[in-house]
């Protein structure tokens, strides 16, 4: 039997080859020779970048989103399911084996017109088997691990993405705390030159024109706290959630200006590639395609199976039990199948130029990503150092024009215009620096936050 199988294949495998299938011809993606923006030589990324802004209460709160946080806790999930999907697979590479009994009791007429009662039973062991003659049980398995593999890496890009929005959520907090104090701080003191205006004009000393005014500046500075206020605590109940608690108040460090300024971290555009989950997610994703293709044409070959059983029956018209056994093997060769696995190994080469063209604009997406966050960088460091000295230059006019109003050599409004303007650069300066935290933990994120692909199963 098995020499008739061995002749009879060739033949078989020749007749029912699977259509060859064109897929796209998609250029290769070559990395750059170098950043668009070169900010000097840079220090490895650690793996907990984090805490490299100095901030034990930031660092407290990122480990909590990595160890809480529901897509993260999803992502993990979906890799428990694709490692039991792999074994699945695997596991039709291996013979299965079954066993079962069946019992009776009857009564019959035999052929004298008799009647016959019997008691019957008969237990039995089967094992089949389908030999992997031409690797599309190989091709699926491969396929499987690939699959697995891509997931594995999806959850490192989820945690790469909960831990950098929990860093900049944080740093967000901070910055609305700061606007918050200020709007605090500036309303006391214009309500301090409100009431000292008041006080001049009972006096006549001041017209009351003056103290519209001031009335008007202090009631623009109260108008700041609640909608900050509100802002904070939108931002703390998002924080909340992110780290994989009820929305409410979130503990702070020391404040904004108490960061640490990390280095930047240095990356070859070379590496990059081998330096983010999302790019390698998307090239087992390419992998695991180019598997199921070889899968869906090797359905047109010939499946070889081995069966054999072996058992005994007992009857109680039988002096004893009798053995009973099969060997046998069969050839299963597709002759019609309706267009069905032609449309399957179209599917399969379908979808594997998507997986080619997602490879490739996740690819080109990483060095736009990483060369973004390298011009952000450069940008919000010089922002924040044009408007620290816009911010004294306005503090210094403003005591100016105060000193001047006291002395009666200028009128309210020019103090006025200065506090204003004061104000207006103060806010502004609190935000811009946020911004450049924030572009450093982009930077950090776009550069793979330290992932290798050792860190995967």
């Amino acid at each position: 039997m098995i020499r008739g199988i061995a002749l009879v294949l060739p033949l078989l495998a020749t007749a029912c080859a699977g259509p060859n299938v064109e897929t796209a011809k998609i250029p290769p993606v070559v990395p750059p020779q170098g950043w668009r923006l070169d900010l000097g030589p840079g220090v490895p990324i650690d793996a907990e970048w984090w805490r490299g802004f100095g901030d034990p209460q930031l660092s407290s709160l990122v480990e909590q989103a990595l160890a809480r946080n529901a897509d993260v806790a999803i992502a993990a999930a979906r890799v428990r399911e694709a490692r039991a999907q792999q074994d699945l697979a695997r596991s039709a590479l291996l013979p299965t084996l079954d066993t079962g009994v069946g019992a009776s009791d009857s009564r019959s007429v035999n052929a004298f017109g008799q009647p016959v009662e019997q008691r019957a039973a008969q237990p039995q062991l089967q094992a089949a088997w389908e030999i992997d003659l031409f690797g599309r049980l190989s091709d699926q398995v491969s396929a499987a691990r690939s699959a697995w593999l891509a997931s594995a890496a999806a959850r490192d890009a989820a945690r790469l993405s909960v831990a950098s929005a929990t860093a900049s959520a944080y740093v967000a907090l901070l910055a609305l705390d700061d606007r918050l104090a200020l709007a605090r701080r500036t309303s006391d003191i214009r309500k301090g030159a409100r009431d000292l205006i008041a006080r001049r004009v009972e006096t006549g000393y001041s017209p009351k024109l003056e103290l519209q005014q001031a009335e008007v500046d202090y009631q623009s500075a109260l108008l700041l706290i609640p909608a900050i206020e509100q802002a904070r605590a939108r931002q703390e109940n998002a924080l909340s959630v992110l780290v994989g608690r009820v929305p409410g108040p979130v503990e702070r460090g020391r404040g904004l200006d108490a960061l640490s300024r990390p280095p930047l971290p240095g990356s070859l555009p070379s590496e990059l590639l081998r330096r983010r989950p999302d790019v390698a997610q998307a090239e087992y994703q390419l992998a695991a395609s180019d598997s199921n293709l070889a899968a869906a044409r090797k359905r047109f070959l010939p499946q070889v199976k081995l069966s054999a059983s072996t058992g005994a029956a007992f009857s109680s018209l039988l002096s004893g039990p009798i053995a009973l056994w099969s060997v046998g093997g069969s050839i299963l060769a597709p002759l019609f199948e309706g267009g069905r696995l032609r449309a399957g190994v179209g599917t399969a080469a379908a979808q594997r130029d998507a997986a080619a063209f997602a490879y490739r604009k996740a690819a080109l997406t990483a060095f736009r990503e990483v060369n973004d966050a390298l011009a952000a960088v450069d940008g919000q460091d010089r922002q924040v150092h044009i408007q620290t000295r816009q911010r004294d230059t306005l503090a210094e006019a403003n005591r100016l024009a105060t000193n001047r109003y006291r002395e009666g050599y200028s009128p309210l409004l020019e103090q006025l215009d200065t506090q204003r303007g004061l104000l207006s650069a103060e806010l502004a300066l609190i935000q811009t620096k946020a911004d450049a935290y924030s572009a450093r933990i982009s930077l950090y994120q776009a550069l793979g936050g330290g992932w290798s692909p050792s860190e995967g199963p």
